[in-house]
């Protein structure tokens, strides 16, 4: 993630609330001027990608980098041991991905900021991922001042997003009928979390067998977690799962595939 530099770029889109702006005054009242260090996780399966993240925010006096996690289950772990203030999440991940971690995270309660970080700008991971509480969506290919100005903007309490992220949140809210949405809107949110993790691994073309070792459950337990998935969102065959899968970001076609 070097660093890019464009004539006069897209400015970032960035929500700023009036609560944000009094919990932001709060908050530097309480530091008493001095510096409080920002602790942060790494969540991202590529080692290299954690190492230059790791080395870019360290550069800065009052960020500190607590741990880094190489897939979202270990992201979620990690955050219950840790307890960072922020946690720069990649998008997609084999196993559970950050859309699914980011939510498990958050349902504990914890003030922690959920800072997106993806290759994708695609409707498909911008929305759930947002949707799951994540507070800054930021493409990997950005400069790394964005990243920084991104976890400044969480921390005082508001939303940033990427300005090519920015349009595509404002085409889905306009595009989107404007009515009050039911719980049965989103099948998804019917299943456990067991059972999203389920569905990510066997969209991924992991075997109900490295599913049961992994998860250290029996193969049956895995299997009728699969029925139960594939009653509830009324899929008939793999191929449906995999396409559900697909379109709800849960993984793409570029995903590696173990037997």
């Amino acid at each position: 993630m070097g660093r890019r530099f464009a004539d006069s770029p897209p400015r970032p889109f960035i929500l700023v609330s009036r609560i944000s702006q009094l919990k932001r005054l709060k908050f530097e009242a309480l530091g008493g001027g001095k510096t409080v260090s920002v602790r942060i996780l790494l969540a991202d399966d590529h080692r290299i990608m954690r190492e230059g993240l790791r080395a870019l925010l360290e550069s800065q006096a009052d960020l500190e980098v607590v741990g880094e996690a190489s897939g979202g289950r270990e992201a979620v772990e990690l955050a219950g041991k840790t307890l960072p203030d922020i946690v720069v999440m990649d998008v997609e991940m084999p196993g559970l991905s950050g859309i699914e971690a980011t939510e498990q995270i958050l349902s504990g309660g914890r003030e922690i900021k959920i800072v997106g970080l993806s290759l994708h700008a695609d409707r498909q991971f911008v929305t759930p991922m947002l949707r799951a509480g994540a507070s800054a969506y930021v493409l990997k290919d950005c400069a790394f001042d964005e990243l920084i100005q991104a976890i400044r903007c969480v921390l005082a309490h508001q939303v940033f997003l990427s300005p090519t992220i920015a349009g595509v949140v404002v085409d889905d809210y306009l595009s989107t009928p404007r009515r009050k949405k039911s719980p049965g809107d989103d099948p998804r949110r019917t299943l456990t979390l067991r059972q999203r993790e389920i569905l990510q691994l066997l969209a991924e073309g992991v075997s109900a067998g490295a599913i049961a070792s992994r998860l250290r459950l029996s193969v049956k337990t895995v299997e009728g977690h699969r029925q139960k998935v594939m009653d509830k969102l009324d899929l008939e065959n793999m191929a449906d799962l995999t396409r559900y899968a697909l379109r709800e970001g849960l993984t793409s076609l570029n995903d590696g595939k173990e037997p």
